[in-house]
């Protein structure tokens, strides 16, 4: 298996531990486990850049195009788009909040955009597998 067969299974890896950090961190931070959770939302940074860094290498080097051809087609599609349109807004909500907190010490600032990071965040790391699953295993 060469690297380039290989990328999207480790992509969607990335994206699924991603999104496993996010929830434990979601958790932590709800139980005021404050250490924990900014250990597990470092955890699901890196594990996104990866995957950015991954996702880009993968289509750097490859020229195969992939199409979901399957019955549940429009769902594919609406998943595929809201997937892209919210991965786009994900990057600079994820890069503010983290700045709001971990350089600027700004935790109340952090709190009011973290609500809104969350759900995006996590809906885009879940569905990033689920497109991987669609695209190259259903």
């Amino acid at each position: 298996m060469t690297l380039t067969e290989a990328l999207p299974t480790v992509n969607a890896s990335l994206n699924a531990l991603s999104a496993g950090a996010l929830f434990t961190g979601f958790w932590a931070i709800k139980t005021r486990r404050m250490s924990l959770h900014w250990k597990c939302m470092a955890v699901a940074f890196a594990c996104s850049t990866l995957f950015l860094a991954g996702y880009l290498t993968y289509h750097a080097l490859s020229s195969v195009l992939h199409h979901y051809a399957g019955p549940w087609r429009p769902f594919y599609l609406a998943l595929l788009t809201s997937h892209t349109i919210l991965a786009a807004v994900a990057l600079p909500l994820v890069l503010r909040t983290i700045w709001l907190s971990a350089v600027r010490r700004s935790y109340a600032a952090h709190r009011r955009i973290a609500v809104w990071t969350f759900p995006v965040w996590a809906y885009v790391s879940v569905t990033g597998v689920l497109v991987y699953w669609m695209l190259y295993r259903l």
